[in-house]
């Protein structure tokens, strides 16, 4: 956390020199897209890093905070891959901004206001610490500081309509009712009317979301630039599909009917079938990720996606995965069971109107009361429906990446998640104003 700092103030140095030059640009290619970062005191972002070991429950993440908030790299001589945590999207977040083109230190000449309020590391002591009868209060500091302390007209100019943060959790790790007496799991923050009015980046939003917008999980893969990404697209293209499914996950072992349950089962007896004929190897493969043993090692989940054709997706404590995106990463066609799993979920990074390009439906009532076999699904997809499928799974993978801070000009000619985000807000946030 310390070298973290460090790294920060000097790149809030760096910036302070682009923006400079963007405010004295005039009209360019910057109008409509300036974005003010609001100067938090470190007690909101930074310094809540140093309580990484602090959480029993949830678990030591020290390790996840290296190389800003990407994580160890996964053998030294790797260039492009990381033990990322997904709930590090924060950090990811927060130092890519310092970079972002944009930037002004006017906030009277700012399209957007971006807080670097490290929300989701801050619920923990909500969720997992001695503070968890609290959690109603969740965020009320920030908010004092916001529109009281640090020049209240900021705030007070559009009622927090132009600003915007992150949160990387699912949005209902911040959806308790503030009527809960006892509080149970989660936080208030998104339910609290001061905050109503700002848009929150989370991993995954609410069936029907008016604050927050779902943004991908981030993956292992974080290229420094333009070759390292059409080196593994390459690889991506060519490698060979020996099995027709796989399910990298847990869960499932209960006796009572659901989707996972029904995978499992399904999986099982697939491997008794002849697969002689069909180009394939096998039917289907099951890489057992119970209790997060593959969550910091994409080795173990990786490989098998890249020889895969079809990656099963289905929903678990949440509608949603980041294995969603692993798949994708890998060429890998995901297999959905609900629309809650990503089609009403990621629209700016996956439009719903593309879906069928990319994907395959699947509804779960179908397969755990009805006994449709996905297996039976998958096999009447024809090769050039899978070819085609593929070809777009490529096309997509520069936006559901997050391209490594500090990355090539070249790489940044193309939009990768962050910039899919930022874009996004910018236009939410427009239409909010008018």
């Amino acid at each position: 956390p310390k070298g973290t700092l460090f790294t920060i103030v000097v790149l809030l140095l760096f910036a302070a020199a682009v923006v400079s030059a963007v405010e004295s640009d005039g009209e360019s290619e910057c109008a409509n897209r300036r974005i003010y970062i609001r100067r938090l005191p470190t007690r909101f972002n930074l310094d809540l890093l140093s309580n990484c070991s602090d959480y029993p429950v949830f678990g030591d993440f020290c390790s996840f905070l290296a190389n800003h908030g990407l994580g160890q790299r996964t053998h030294n001589s790797s260039h492009s891959w990381y033990r990322t945590d997904p709930y590090m999207l924060e950090i990811v977040f927060h130092r890519r901004m310092l970079e972002y083109a944009c930037l002004v230190s006017d906030p009277d000449l700012a399209d957007a206001v971006f807080v670097p309020y490290y929300a989701g590391i801050d619920a923990l002591r909500y969720l997992f610490g001695p503070e968890v009868n609290s959690s109603t209060e969740h965020g009320l500091q920030l908010f004092d500081y916001l529109s009281e302390w640090d020049s209240p007209q900021i705030w007070r100019r559009f009622h927090g309509h132009d600003h915007f943060l992150v949160m990387a959790r699912p949005a209902w790790d911040f959806s308790q009712p503030l009527s809960n007496d006892p509080p149970i799991f989660g936080t208030s923050f998104l339910e609290s009317p001061e905050f109503f009015n700002v848009t929150a980046l989370t991993l995954e939003s609410r069936a029907y979301p008016w604050q927050e917008q779902a943004v991908p999980y981030p993956t292992s893969f974080h290229p420094p630039n333009l070759g390292f990404l059409e080196s593994w697209m390459n690889r991506v293209k060519r490698s060979k599909r020996s099995t027709l499914m796989l399910f990298a996950g847990g869960g499932g072992i209960s006796a009572n009917p659901n989707v996972r349950r029904s995978i499992r089962l399904e999986c099982e007896n697939a491997t008794n079938l002849n697969a002689t004929g069909t180009g394939y190897a096998n039917f289907c493969e099951f890489i057992d990720c119970s209790n997060g043993i593959c969550e910091h090692d994409p080795i173990k989940f990786m490989i098998p996606m890249l020889h895969s054709t079809f990656c099963l997706q289905p929903p678990g404590d949440t509608p949603t995965r980041r294995s969603t995106f692993d798949g994708i990463l890998a060429g890998c066609i995901p297999v959905f069971f609900e629309e809650t799993s990503a089609k009403k979920q990621y629209d700016w990074h996956l439009p719903r109107e593309e879906y069928d390009e990319f994907s395959v439906f699947i509804p779960k009532e179908d397969v755990v009361f009805k006994g449709l076999k996905i297996l039976d699904v998958l096999m009447d997809i024809s090769r050039t429906q899978v070819w085609r499928k593929r070809e777009k799974l490529l096309e997509m993978i520069p936006r559901i990446i997050y391209r490594k801070h500090g990355s090539s000009m070249g790489l940044r000619s193309k939009k990768d998640a962050f910039d899919i985000a930022v874009e996004g807000t910018l236009q939410r946030i427009r239409s909010r104003k008018q």
